[in-house]
């Protein structure tokens, strides 16, 4: 897997791409069913059991939020996006209420990533 990371040029979001050597279906298996997703992705991490949205096989949207200060909230939105070689390219995009405090975290030596499977 390899992956690169991009922060885009508005100031609220913070976006992950990476290339992930599994079919694109069983990517969405791993974001959409609550059973798989959990291995990698704590409930406790999200706002809500439900998506906030889904477009299926292709995005899906969940509340998340930081247990720990300054207790970040966001939107995350998983894009699967299918790559020309038979893999995916896995889109992580954080909607960030406070685009300053996570580029304060982002830039810390001990920040733990918003999303823990990034």
């Amino acid at each position: 897997m390899s992956d690169s990371e991009a922060e885009t040029d508005t100031t609220t979001d913070l976006v992950f791409e990476y290339e992930l050597d599994a079919p694109p279906e069983k990517v969405w298996r791993a974001l959409s069913i609550p059973a798989f997703r959990e291995k990698w992705l704590p409930q406790e991490a999200l706002v809500g059991a439900e998506p906030v949205s889904s477009v299926p096989g292709k995005e899906v949207r969940f509340g998340m939020r930081e247990d720990e200060p300054p207790f970040l909230e966001s939107v995350v939105t998983f894009q699967v996006l299918p790559h020309v070689d038979g893999g995916t390219r896995l889109r992580i995009i954080h909607e960030l209420a406070d685009a300053q405090k996570a580029r304060q975290r982002a830039n810390a030596a001990d920040w733990p990533t918003l999303m823990r499977a990034a």
